[in-house]
């Protein structure tokens, strides 16, 4: 047969470690990850998110993703993988303190505009201001598919990071 998968279970022959779906669901997810990559830098600096050190954290996080992404598709090492999680872990946190940024602008500039709007109605002013609120979610949601990109990867298990039982 020339197949390479082994028996019923999707075992690939060349990595008896993890069944073809799942690395092939890996692929995908490197995709997914690449393509968001590219098209969130290139929104922010289309959008001139350069003005101020803050505004450059998205795109330093994405220049380390994409070296980070380099490393674990040219070599699936156990140095590479957890040095894409510690920067997809970065993302997360970068996402998570653009929210902040994003709406402690979004009140600075409110309370300009309208001095006497405090409470519910500047809160509700602030999460539809002029910066988009929710922007920031990207990172997050692009760190997290890095993180699920990485969990139980086999190349965690070859160094003794990690034991898969079955």
């Amino acid at each position: 047969m020339s197949s390479s998968i082994d028996g019923i279970d999707g075992i690939d022959s060349i990595n008896p470690i993890e069944p073809v779906v799942i690395r092939t669901l890996r692929r995908i997810l490197l995709i997914i990850i690449a393509a968001s990559l590219a098209g969130t830098a290139a929104e922010l600096l289309l959008l001139g998110h350069t003005e101020t050190a803050i505004q450059w954290i998205p795109l330093v996080c994405f220049a380390l993703a994409a070296i980070a992404l380099v490393a674990v598709v040219t070599r699936a090492s156990a140095v590479a993988i957890r040095a894409f999680q510690i920067v997809m872990f970065g993302c997360v946190l970068a996402g998570v303190a653009g929210l902040f940024f994003h709406m402690k602008g979004n009140i600075e500039f409110a309370s300009e505009t309208y001095p006497a709007m405090k409470g519910r109605a500047l809160l509700w002013e602030a999460a539809t201001g002029a910066t988009p609120l929710l922007a920031p979610g990207a990172m997050i949601q692009m760190g997290l598919v890095g993180l699920a990109f990485t969990y139980r990867h086999p190349a965690l298990t070859r160094r003794g990071y990690m034991t898969i039982k079955p």
